[in-house]
């Protein structure tokens, strides 16, 4: 089969099934108009993530402005799922669950959502400093949040997937923090998760061609201890095995003929704390 197809809106409803899609100007349309709404979420979160909001405050918040935009969370009832975002707070390096659980001060937090718009899945996260955060956990935030733009450069035309994760990796080593493998960047569009996949760290010069039209996450997790991760019982929480901080930033992207387009990009030019 061909590694690459290009698919209209319509055929995009297919399931995933291993090919990477090239999109056309519908698509990047349909992405701008998701990833816009994403990131207008993210913005109002700003205001509201302080000590003493529980993470279900959040998810509420997530929820109502993603119905009002005209929207639904892509994550409610996905896989069982029954939240309409993730919030992943310290050592939790993704997938945290929404609860009555209060934020406090110090905390660091990912808030991670998905409206689907039309149709269109617009993926995007951002870190959150709670309160007075400690120097060293700021700092964690400002090299991962450094690991997802040095991938976004390194998403052009003629480049591979594995230069993406090699421009991550080695940021992140170079400052002595843990690159997590378990999870990684993905396609999506009218789907959720599609190919390709995009691991964190690699080789250079590996791995699938980058393509004009081809749409996708870069979502580095960076730990500051090791790399390793698990998942806890209840099938979502992902933590770190020696309960180090971790920490997030996610865009959507697509490749464009001459570098990539941010889709989720914030509006009011929030694109990390301080906010």
């Amino acid at each position: 089969m061909n590694q690459y197809a290009v698919v209209t809106a319509d055929e995009a409803f297919q399931s995933r099934d291993g090919v990477i899609k090239l999109h056309g100007a519908d698509g990047f349309a349909g992405m701008r108009a998701a990833g816009r709404l994403a990131a207008e979420i993210l913005d109002e979160l700003t205001k509201h993530v302080v000590p003493g909001v529980s993470t279900a405050e959040i998810d509420d918040i997530v929820r109502e402005m993603t119905l009002k935009g005209g929207a639904v969370p892509a994550t409610l009832g996905y896989r069982g799922y029954t939240h309409s975002c993730c919030t992943s707070i310290n050592h939790v390096i993704c997938h945290g669950i929404p609860s009555d659980k209060k934020l406090r001060d110090g905390d660091i937090v990912n808030v991670d959502v998905t409206p689907m718009l039309d149709g269109w899945h617009g993926d995007t996260s951002r870190m959150f400093l709670v309160g007075d955060v400690p120097v060293k956990a700021r700092r964690l935030v400002d090299v991962t949040y450094e690991c997802l733009m040095l991938g976004i450069e390194a998403a052009k035309p003629g480049n591979r997937i594995g230069d993406i994760g090699h421009a991550i990796q080695t940021h992140a080593e170079g400052h002595r923090y843990g690159v997590v493998r378990e999870f990684c960047g993905h396609g999506l569009g009218r789907l959720f998760h599609d190919a390709p996949e995009i691991v964190h760290a690699g080789r250079p010069g590996t791995g699938p061609l980058l393509k004009p039209g081809m749409i996708f996450t870069i979502e580095p997790m960076i730990n500051i201890g090791k790399p390793h991760g698990k998942v806890l019982e209840d099938g979502w929480t992902a933590v770190t095995r020696d309960r180090s901080l971790s920490a997030q930033f996610e865009h959507s992207i697509g490749i464009t003929e001459d570098g990539c387009e941010i889709f989720t990009a914030s509006p009011k030019g929030l694109h990390k704390p301080p906010y």
